[in-house]
């Protein structure tokens, strides 16, 4: 069969199904990506959660892997529409005595800035990011016998591997760097007592440094936008409010690429699978969820500490030990009573979300797989906690339970955004030792259950199809 008339099937319209959609398409295969939703995106969709005019990221909202990312970096995304906006910072962190700890971009500022800790984050983070380029390949794809930059790997491996908790303590003499170092560290959404979560906190932070925590102007969707524009010139198609239950119902195809969880992956083609492989799915572990407000706001947040208006991204937590209690209550099956927030507020830097004068803000916390519990008035009490008056701003919020969230997107079990649970046996064969192949030669996974794992850098889908494409 001619190349062009080879037909592949893509199910998910996420960053990673794109991705992979438009890596296949590339390769001059035709390819068809089928949405359940009626806006494409996945994680990576902007809605009217709240009021008209008011427009919310459903899932991300800042993305420093995104604009990091080998592959999206390759395409002219720039071309559709995409827009990079840089705060001048990438992450504010709160403290009780009204100040906040900022991350600066720079690493010179930086170093400036974290005072008694500016060298010790200097020696720590430095050759990561400086080095960004190299790194970014390495980490971004399943762990290898033969990586290219053994010694640069084998320092993140080395500082990486141990506890965030463990880290930030023989690291770092002052209180504020640790809190800022436990913020990062806590995107692991798991205990930060428990192993390589260090290594999130390091990565976060090269990110920072190398490429910035930028948002895109007009929200996430723009960057689904682009993604979609491109795929469209170069001959794929998106077909929305396509929800697929069994892959033989889309006749024909050379290749399926899911970017889809493995329980969607056992409905939609289970009977297709080995015992072994099906088991194998089975056994596959779920995180925590998270329990996530939309806010519609008459003004910017009031700060306590005015310079949490130069980031997008503020993480509210306090201290590192208090950032250890709320994830380790989480991890165990427990609610924090002053949970650890992540907050985003890009209306400071992209009016265009809000009408004019107004704001948007999102924030979520960490929370049990299934959660029924209503996190609102603990989430609530943290941010007036570092910005007293917040709740006299609020004009409308749009309050998403795990529950709920699964239902805008059947990727987020139990509010997992994460594609599943990030410990060290998942971390290294996610999610099995084939990684993106299954027993059926022409079927593969492509999601956040696949290397690297979440965050929106497309690089799942674009690992899973390069896999396809050899074997084909």
């Amino acid at each position: 069969m001619p190349a062009t008339q080879r037909r592949a099937v893509v199910i998910g319209s996420g960053p990673n199904g794109l991705a992979a959609a438009i890596a296949l398409a590339q390769a001059r295969l035709q390819v068809d990506v089928y949405e359940a939703e009626a806006v494409p995106g996945g994680g990576a969709r902007s809605l009217p959660l709240t009021l008209p005019g008011f427009l919310h990221d459903f899932g991300s909202a800042v993305h420093p892997m995104a604009v990091a990312s080998p592959f999206f970096s390759t395409l002219p995304l720039r071309d559709y529409g995409l827009e990079w906006i840089q705060p001048p910072a990438p992450v504010a962190h709160p403290l009780d005595d009204g100040t906040a700890v900022i991350l600066e971009r720079n690493l010179d500022d930086a170093e400036k800035a974290l005072a008694e800790d500016g060298k010790q984050w200097r020696r720590l983070f430095g050759p990561f990011a400086e080095r960004w380029n190299e790194l970014a390949p390495e980490v971004l794809r399943p762990v290898s016998l033969f990586p290219r930059h053994p010694f640069l790997l084998a320092r993140l491996g080395l500082l990486g591997f141990p506890s965030a908790n463990a880290i930030a303590h023989f690291w770092f003499r002052s209180a504020r760097t640790r809190a800022l170092f436990a913020g990062l560290a806590a995107h692991s959404i798991i205990s930060l007592e428990e192993p390589l979560t260090a290594a999130f906190g390091i990565m976060f932070a090269a990110t920072a440094h190398a490429v910035g925590w930028p948002i895109p102007r007009g929200g996430a969707q723009s960057i689904t936008n682009a993604l979609c524009g491109y795929l469209a010139s170069i001959g794929g198609r998106v077909h929305m409010s396509s929800r697929v239950d069994n892959l033989a119902a889309l006749g024909q195809f050379e290749v399926a690429l899911c970017d889809v969880t493995p329980r969607q992956l056992m409905a939609i083609a289970g009977n297709r699978f080995s015992p072994g492989y099906r088991r194998s799915l089975e056994r596959y572990r779920y995180g925590p969820g998270v329990f996530k407000v939309d806010y519609a706001l008459s003004s910017p947040i009031p700060w306590k500490a005015a310079e949490c208006k130069r980031s997008a991204t503020v993480h509210i937590g306090g201290t590192l030990e208090e950032i250890v209690v709320s994830e380790d209550a989480m991890r165990h099956g427990r609610h924090a009573e002053r949970p650890f927030i992540l907050l985003s507020q890009p209306t400071l830097f992209d009016p265009t979300r809000a009408p004019e004068g107004k704001h948007i803000a999102w924030a979520y916390c960490h929370v049990p797989n299934g959660s029924t519990v209503d996190m609102l008035p603990r989430l609530e009490a943290q941010i007036e906690r570092f910005a007293p008056g917040f709740r006299e701003c609020i004009l409308e919020r749009s309050v998403m339970s795990p529950a709920r969230l699964e239902t805008m997107d059947a990727n987020l079990i139990g509010g997992d955004i994460g594609g599943g649970l990030m410990n060290l046996s998942q971390f290294l064969f996610r999610p099995t030792m084939r990684y993106y192949a299954t027993s059926a030669r022409d079927i593969y996974i492509c999601s956040s259950s696949t290397p690297p794992g979440g965050g929106v850098h497309g690089m799942c889908g674009y690992n899973a199809a390069k896999v396809a494409l050899n074997r084909l």
